[in-house]
């Protein structure tokens, strides 16, 4: 159990505040970018240890190399999927991580980025909250790996380094034009392939039994008409689909789901084609299900960022810790909160106002609505778990201690600020991977790396 929660914790550990990097492996019979270190040694060489490399400066050893051997070995256990390498190929990648490593860290030193002791606090903090357990607990499941607390937060302070170097050197000057949010918004729209497409469509459908005599069928016509004069009207269309249509769709307003033109029927597809998001098609569709009403919820080239957003709307209760209130009794107070909520003893809302000591406090907790990222990970990761009305267990952040209720969830449109946004936020991202390799890849060529051969 211990090993599969060191895994993890160092899975945390490698992807904090910064794209986790992918782990590259030599192809099989490739030339290595380093020479092989010798992975059969005797163990009083083991236990004397001896120097692998010299980056510039800085010593790498044996136990270096063979500690990140096992750590890469552990997280590509937990990858059913994943590349295994070989022992020399799994030796070589650790000794090439650890040369880039300490050429990126050396590169910090000489740029002055800093790290103080609350920033490894925060990140420490940080792993614990994502594994679910407390500072007392992890230490003591990393102590049963082998791992003492200084060789955590020495691996904290580096992580952090790292990714304030690529931050500052990679992220901030990768730009992406207006321009070129604008091209490539207008080559994926223009798109005349309707693999290229995505929509979701809504319906209303007047089913049409099979035999229907000619009579029957002038009046279910009649019928999907009047449905299509509501909805071109402006009526709510899922409230039209809830009240009259036939299709097992109709308790989610008919709605069909966000997903390839390609996998709709041609003919809803032609009916819709012309239309704009939340237009609702001019005719009736007949298919041999019956009449068809149909309106565009959600249209989108494949390539483009989906242009509507869940927002949430939440209130909260939270309790800050101090030294005179611990975190557990934080914890407790607000677990007993919610069993009142729950058991329909106390209101959200007037708890909120009596006990929060948020700024939200005097509307109740309420903090309106939000968008993806509004809030920090923990919180917004518990808030996301609920149903409406749920009340989510106490949940710990850096501002304190949280009892969380969702009272609604919605989905709206981007505006064009946004959509643009989005699309330039897809497009950075989608460069930042082969960004981060080059200027690793410079500082690794820039720096000065003595590869010795083990003592006989």
């Amino acid at each position: 159990m211990h090993h599969r929660v060191l895994v993890l914790t160092l899975a945390c550990l490698a992807g904090f505040g910064a794209q986790a990097q992918t782990l590259r492996l030599p192809q099989a019979g490739a030339a290595s970018a380093v020479k092989p270190v010798t992975t059969v040694v005797s163990q009083q060489q083991q236990a004397a240890d001896f120097i692998v490399a010299v980056v510039n400066s800085d010593p790498i050893t044996n136990n270096d190399v063979r500690t990140e051997a096992r750590r890469l070995a552990q997280q590509l256990a937990q990858q059913p999927n994943g590349p295994k390498p070989t022992t020399d190929e799994l030796i070589n990648e650790s000794l090439e991580r650890l040369i880039r490593k300490k050429a990126i860290l050396q590169f910090a030193t000489e740029a002055g980025i800093r790290v103080s002791e609350p920033d490894v606090d925060r990140a420490e903090e940080s792993v614990a909250l994502q594994n679910k357990i407390d500072l007392a607990e992890m230490h003591k499941r990393l102590a049963a790996d082998g791992i003492t607390v200084s060789q955590f937060r020495k691996q904290l302070r580096e992580q952090i380094t790292i990714t304030r170097a690529r931050e500052r050197e990679v992220d901030a000057k990768l730009k992406v034009s207006d321009s070129e949010v604008e091209q490539y918004i207008l080559s994926q729209k223009n798109s005349a392939n309707p693999a290229d497409q995505e929509i979701n469509l809504a319906q209303v459908l007047i089913a049409v039994p099979e035999v229907a005599t000619a009579d029957q069928l002038k009046v279910l016509q009649a019928r999907a008409q009047r449905a299509l004069e509501r909805a071109r009207a402006g009526e709510d269309f899922a409230a039209l689909a809830k009240e009259l249509s036939d299709a097992s769709d109709k308790a989610n307003g008919g709605q069909l789901g966000l997903r390839s033109a390609t996998r709709y029927p041609q003919l809803f597809v032609d009916a819709t084609q012309n239309l704009n998001t939340g237009d609702v098609a001019a005719a009736l569709v007949r298919s041999g299900a019956g009449f068809h009403i149909l309106k565009v919820i959600e249209k989108h080239a494949a390539g483009l960022p989906a242009m509507t957003m869940v927002q949430s709307r939440a209130r909260h209760i939270l309790l800050r810790t101090s030294p005179q209130v611990s975190e557990a009794a934080a914890r407790a107070k607000l677990e007993d909160i919610r069993k009142r909520v729950v058991a329909g003893q106390g209101d959200f809302a007037a708890l909120a106002r009596e006990n929060s000591q948020d700024g939200s406090a005097a509307q109740g907790g309420d903090l309106g609505w939000a968008s993806p990222g509004q809030f920090v990970p923990e919180f917004e990761e518990a808030m996301n778990a609920l149903a409406p009305g749920q009340v989510s267990p106490p949940v710990t952040s850096r501002f304190g201690v949280h009892l969380i209720q969702l009272t609604e969830r919605r989905k709206v449109a981007l505006s064009p600020r946004e959509e643009r946004e989005a699309v330039r936020g897809m497009l950075r991202e989608s460069r930042l991977e082969d960004a981060y390799g080059t200027w690793e890849r410079d500082l690794r060529a820039r720096a000065y790396v003595d590869l010795r051969e083990p003592p006989q």
